[in-house]
């Protein structure tokens, strides 16, 4: 739902992914612009 209010409003997107054992973050900046992959080690 988080989500859906920040393209609504304009706002960044955040997802978090578990694949295994690891975690994936991305981020999509309110303008779509850019998105960006994150491990937590990159954190």
């Amino acid at each position: 739902m988080a989500n859906v209010e920040a393209v609504r409003d304009g706002n960044r997107v955040l997802s978090a992914y578990a694949i295994g054992e690891e975690k994936l973050w991305l981020i999509t900046e309110w303008d779509r612009s850019l998105t960006t992959l994150l491990l937590p080690s990159d954190y």
